[in-house]
């Protein structure tokens, strides 16, 4: 072989290897650029029931249209009292995501409460009943430090056998399974009112857990002898469609005083 022949030959190889080693470099950045998309697959199960900007969805209670007092002020759904005191209207104030039912779910959302005020979040909502609370679990929200020093409870909490009937109970604290499951006490870091606050909800038929803050205050096994040993005992003793249903919709309680919600979301487990 001449030595002209042996040089280009050489020159040839290398450029072969180099054309291979270059293609596959490429065929590894799909890869890298699947592993970066993951997050935002993740990302999009999200499902946001109030972005800030429409209350597409919303409605009252057994009702078509969203009762007076629910509007939205700075991209934050809020209850008015004054506005809701603005019209002659009776009836309930409770709002529902009527757009479609939830069964099992991971529920977050962030909200605020002034001095004194007290409210909540329902899911597995039906429609038909007085209102919410005697169908559906609730996701207490209240003022733990004010609200028993603003109200009186006495009467109230005498009925359920409280030994201090004046004061909160635990069952009726933030972050409680309203009137069946305790929060943690120890675990919560509860913000000051005024302050925002972040609440999770979490359900399938094996466990419920509720969080506050980045905090899980307290979990419990649905529809479990433990459960019905709860409702049976306590405040839904005589409600006998209370938790009984599998899929619902997600609720929030007007309680006549204000509040302020944002950042609702959910993601179907």
């Amino acid at each position: 072989m001449r030595p002209n022949q042996r040089k280009s030959l050489s020159v040839f190889t290398l450029l072969v290897w180099m054309a291979l080693f270059i293609a596959c470099k490429n065929q590894s950045k799909p890869t890298e650029e699947t592993t970066t998309a993951q997050p935002e697959e993740k990302k999009a199960e999200w499902v946001h029931l109030f972005d800030g900007s429409s209350l597409e969805g919303w409605r009252g209670y057994n009702m078509d249209s969203l009762p007076p007092g629910w509007t939205i002020r700075d991209s934050i759904l809020t209850f008015d009292t004054e506005l809701g005191m603005e019209q002659d209207y009776k009836g309930g104030k409770d709002i529902i995501y009527g757009a479609e039912e939830f069964d099992n779910f991971e529920l977050y959302l962030e909200w605020k409460i002034p001095e004194g005020a007290n409210s909540g979040i329902f899911y597995h909502v039906k429609e038909g009943y007085d209102a919410p609370p005697v169908v559906a679990p609730e996701y207490q929200i209240i003022d733990d430090e004010n609200y028993a020093r603003i109200h009186d409870l006495t009467g109230y909490n005498s009925q359920f056998g409280a030994e201090h009937p004046e004061l909160l109970q635990d069952w009726q604290r933030t972050g409680a399974d309203y009137a069946m499951h305790v929060a943690d006490e120890s675990q919560k870091q509860l913000n000051p009112v005024g302050e925002w606050n972040s609440s999770k909800i979490v359900f399938t038929p094996e466990k419920v857990e509720h969080w506050l803050n980045g905090k899980k205050l307290l979990e419990f096994v649905p529809w479990s002898e433990e459960w019905n040993a709860k409702k049976a005992s306590g405040k839904w003793d005589n409600a006998p469609d209370y938790g009984k249903f599998k899929t619902g919709y997600i609720a929030l309680q007007d309680h006549s005083s204000p509040i302020w919600f944002r950042n609702i979301k959910i993601k179907k487990l």
